[in-house]
């Protein structure tokens, strides 16, 4: 695994990382536990949660107020200290979300689900309405707040940061 900014992983490297799983970065009682789909392949060979470059998670972490400073994805442990974690829906790294199968999106809803009972985040913010959808069954969900809650932890489905799901717009400084 090579965590150097700027790295192009090779294509040997990228097939190698479909078989790899990143650990989720969790803690009890979380403010927010961001949940992406699942991880990039150079997320994988890079072995930080959306590291893939062109990624707008980080720049949008602090634009919105949530870190002090644009942190890396070589930083990602800096995030539980100010109370934001990450998982993914599935845990299987693929090059696109369109390679994940319907029965992967619904076990990620129900794992998604025990985990949120158990860390008791009070906000689980998935990135991307897509996944949100296949996940938990809801076809029509939108961007914005969930009626959805899990326990108390309530439920925000947000933009996807993905630079290949650029539909959101993240203004320059």
């Amino acid at each position: 695994m090579n965590d150097t900014p700027g790295h192009r992983p090779t294509r040997a490297a990228l097939e190698a990382a479909r078989g790899t799983r990143l650990p989720d970065l969790i803690a009890d009682d979380l403010t927010v536990l961001l949940v992406g789909i699942n991880p990039g392949l150079p997320s994988a060979v890079a072995g930080h949660h959306f590291a893939t470059p062109g990624n707008r998670l980080w720049p949008a972490l602090y634009r919105a107020g949530f870190t002090p400073r644009q942190l890396s994805a070589t930083e990602e442990d800096r995030l539980l200290g100010f109370g934001i974690g990450i998982t993914s829906i599935v845990r299987r790294p693929t090059a696109r979300a369109s390679e994940l199968t319907a029965p992967e999106y619904a076990a990620g809803g129900r794992h998604l689900r025990r985990l949120v009972r158990a860390r008791r985040p009070a906000w689980l913010a998935l990135l991307g309405v897509t996944g949100y959808r296949a996940a938990f069954d809801a076809p029509d969900a939108t961007v914005g707040h969930q009626s959805l809650t899990i326990g108390t932890t309530q439920v925000w489905v947000l933009p996807n940061p993905s630079a290949l799901n650029a539909v959101t717009t993240i203004p320059r400084p």
